[in-house]
């Protein structure tokens, strides 16, 4: 039930069914991986079973697609789909100009793939994911395993002329050994405090012998859906600088919540 949640889980969930509110019958939907992409999954498969809602789901990770096979709702891939009418993803931070970091999950490669072979991308999170600028949030690199030491080692050496406030980096653990993607990969951790320059640091970045992608999404996002946890949603357009505020009302007994 809906009084068993933390205020975060309900401004998560708030705003994953606003965002299911932009989804319409016969959509090609991409799919995000993260909490609050699993409430907007859980949503949509509510209205498969209960409205009839007939989309195709392009899931972010093998993760995702197993929770929409589970809903009902029917699974199929990017090169079957070619492109979609809309994706909806979580986001581990966004700022005033709805650049993202993303890849908390460590689906970042897919989720940008999925995201930038859309008309359109929608970001759900509650309040806490805004700041004023990115980087408080580590920002995941993704790379291949060979020589992923030395392409540690480039990183940290180009960061030095870049405009961040720390130069840290971590490689993902999974308990005992490093945390391995969907695609094979490990994953870097930048602990960089503060990104000056977002757009700068992502195309750098990819410049760099042995990474694969990193996890700024600029110029990706075109809607943010901002929950609160007593119920209240914002929803900031980029494209028309329009915003709208509005609520969502809890059910006590929704099926959503039978596994919570």
């Amino acid at each position: 039930m809906t009084g068993e949640l933390s205020p975060i889980d309900k401004a998560k969930f708030v705003a994953a069914k606003r965002a299911a509110e932009f989804v319409e019958d016969g959509m090609r939907v991409g799919l995000g991986t993260g909490s609050t992409a699993a409430w907007l999954v859980r949503c949509l498969g509510e209205m498969v079973r209960e409205d009839g809602l007939k989309i195709r789901g392009v899931p972010t990770s093998t993760r995702t697609a197993d929770l929409a096979r589970d809903v009902g709702i029917e699974v199929i891939s990017l090169d079957e789909a070619k492109w979609l009418d809309l994706t909806i993803d979580g986001a581990d931070e966004f700022d005033s100009n709805l650049s993202l970091i993303k890849g908390g999950g460590g689906a970042l490669l897919q989720e940008k793939i999925v995201a930038t072979a859309s008309d359109q991308m929608i970001v759900i999170a509650d309040a806490a994911k805004e700041v004023e600028h990115l980087g408080s949030f580590p920002l995941p690199v993704e790379v291949i395993p060979f020589g992923w030491q030395t392409t540690q080692a480039l990183i940290e050496e180009t960061m030095v002329s870049m405009d961040v406030m720390g130069r840290q980096t971590s490689l993902r653990m999974n308990g005992d050994r490093a945390f391995v993607t969907d695609e094979g990969n490990h994953i870097l951790d930048l602990h960089l405090g503060r990104i000056g320059n977002p757009r700068q640091m992502a195309m750098v970045l990819n410049q760099i012998p042995g990474v694969v992608e990193n996890g700024l999404f600029i110029d990706i996002c075109d809607q943010v859906v901002i929950g609160y946890g007593d119920g209240r949603v914002e929803v900031r357009d980029i494209n028309a600088g329009t915003v709208s505020e509005g609520r969502v009302d809890f059910v006590e007994d929704d099926n959503l919540f039978k596994d919570i």
